[in-house]
């Protein structure tokens, strides 16, 4: 298998199967109630367990600490060798999940659609299943705006522009 290929779970220690579903399961009754989402789970054939995570308000290293802390005595000693690693997705990932597109309405974003056109705009309108995409063109001397809507499932990535104007 080559380095950096997902897998949907790993064996430890004593033939353990640790999956996916079941990282999600224990991080979903860890955060209930705190504000935090769960982004992604990711499991690598050399035992890392990767778990994203976020909150609208943005989140705090004491919250990554209190999750791995929680994940690692849910997981226990019996399983040997694990690297086990909480944080927020970086900047420069693509968002995943509609609360992270909620968290980032109003900001600029770079969207990959589904046939593989790239548009850039702010993104508006987030509901449960897609989000408005306000763009400007320029058309001789005027500025065009145009809104165009997307289900999730119709894009391949949204991307956060950031700037540091």
């Amino acid at each position: 298998m080559a380095q950096g290929t997902k897998v949907p779970y790993f064996v430890i220690k004593n033939q353990t199967v640790i999956t996916k579903d079941h990282i999600r399961k224990l991080v979903t009754e860890h955060i209930s109630a705190t504000g935090i989402f769960l982004v992604d789970v990711r499991l690598s054939s050399t035992g890392r367990i990767t778990v994203l995570i976020d909150r609208p308000e943005g989140l705090k290293i004491e919250d990554c600490v209190m999750l791995s802390k929680q994940i690692s005595n849910d997981l226990g000693e019996e399983l040997g060798d694990y690297e086990l690693n909480v944080s927020s997705p970086g900047l420069d990932m693509p968002l995943l999940v509609p609360e992270q597109f909620m968290k980032n309405e109003g900001r600029m974003v770079d969207v990959m659609t589904g046939e593989g056109e790239r548009l850039k705009g702010v993104m508006m309108n987030v509901t449960a299943g897609g989000f408005d995409l306000q763009t400007e063109t320029k058309q001789k001397k005027e500025t065009v705006t145009a809104v165009r809507s997307f289900n999730f499932e119709d894009v391949k990535s949204v991307k956060v522009i950031i700037s540091f104007k």
